[in-house]
């Protein structure tokens, strides 16, 4: 198993804009994967979270995103087009800050973008839960963290606090 440490709120590199894979990569990104897999599949049994994680968190700049829900998906070089004017508000947890929770704003509806691993394109719309997922997996991406994208100031709270909220 390649569980890998992820990259906690504070370090510099999760802010940084992640370069697009090139085709002739595809074949360096199988260790990656399987890292990526590892590595949300251990969380997901330490935290009982977890859905999906971008390269970053792990500490590779490239633009790629592992999800797992019903069965494992890959994007490659996703991009978010489409986007609702309706927002949903919900509380967004990140393996990044794993006992934080940010009260964000999100696209209800989105289409996503991107390549798989056979350099297929594809397009996927995506609702509700699923649009706020890969919003925020593709900001990863992009240097953003869930923390920058508060409502407000009293947007954040502890995961021990759920309850209450």
């Amino acid at each position: 198993m390649a569980v890998k440490k992820v990259l906690l709120l504070g370090n510099p590199k999760l802010y940084e804009v992640c370069d697009p894979i090139k085709r002739d990569e595809l074949e360096l990104l199988k260790p990656v994967i399987t890292d990526l897999k590892d590595t949300l599949l251990d969380f997901r049994k330490n935290y009982s979270a977890g859905r999906a994680i971008a390269a970053p968190q792990i500490g590779i700049m490239k633009r790629l995103i592992y999800m797992e829900i019903d069965k494992p998906q890959i994007f490659i070089n996703p991009i978010i087009k489409n986007k609702s004017k309706e927002m949903i508000q919900l509380w967004d947890d990140c393996m990044c800050f794993p006992n934080l929770l940010v009260y964000v704003s999100r696209h209800a509806q989105c289409d996503i973008i991107f390549f798989d691993l056979d350099w297929k394109k594809h397009t996927i719309t995506l609702k509700d839960d699923l649009s706020e997922l890969l919003q925020h997996e593709c900001d990863h991406l992009d240097g953003i963290l869930a923390v920058s994208r508060a409502i407000n100031g009293q947007s954040f709270a502890l995961r021990s606090q759920q309850k209450f909220l």
